[in-house]
């Protein structure tokens, strides 16, 4: 009988592994890839689930044939939610572009589908190209540090009330 000995070899890569957010008040689209052109994995979390979306980012990992030390690159249009994701990813060495929602680009003539999904898919194409090169495919909002966001989080509250404060005294003079 004669036996073989195989050197089992791996077939993981030492690649990177793009991710793009649509980040919504109750729940957060996820879209993973590895290539341009590629058909992302999709998955959705709830909103601020951090522990799902490591195991997210470990399941996509696995699935497209990473290593677990693979480098991530992510992207989220700035908003509401402000800058502690970006701060929480750079802290767990995931490489984080917060976009300028106004900077993306749109063809104008063409109609098109607004859904979170198409969102994240485009998103996701736009990380592939900043990657490679296209800069100028979104602008980056540079993040503020946490006491520069709280002044700023403070001032827009206040605004929010003072334009508030027209309607109540109606409320009040009419009920």
């Amino acid at each position: 009988m004669n036996r073989t000995t195989r050197k089992e070899e791996s077939t993981r890569l030492e690649g990177r592994l793009y991710m793009a957010f649509e980040l919504g008040a109750k729940e957060w689209k996820l879209a993973f890839g590895v290539e341009a052109g590629q058909k992302p994995r999709l998955r959705t979390l709830a909103a601020g689930d951090l522990t799902g979306l490591m195991l997210e980012i470990r399941r996509a990992k696995d699935r497209f044939g990473l290593l677990e030390s693979s480098r991530v690159l992510s992207c989220y249009e700035a908003g509401r939610d402000g800058f502690w994701l970006h701060r929480f990813l750079m802290l767990e060495g995931i490489v984080n572009e917060v976009v300028d929602s106004s900077s993306i680009e749109v063809n104008r003539r063409a109609r098109r589908v607004k859904t979170d999904r198409v969102d994240v898919e485009k998103l996701l194409s736009l990380l592939f190209r900043f990657h490679h090169g296209e800069k100028k495919v979104f602008g980056v909002a540079h993040a503020p540090t946490p006491g520069q966001e709280d002044a700023r989080h403070w001032s827009r509250e206040l605004e929010s009330l003072k334009q508030e404060r027209p309607a109540q005294g109606r409320l009040i003079r009419t009920g």
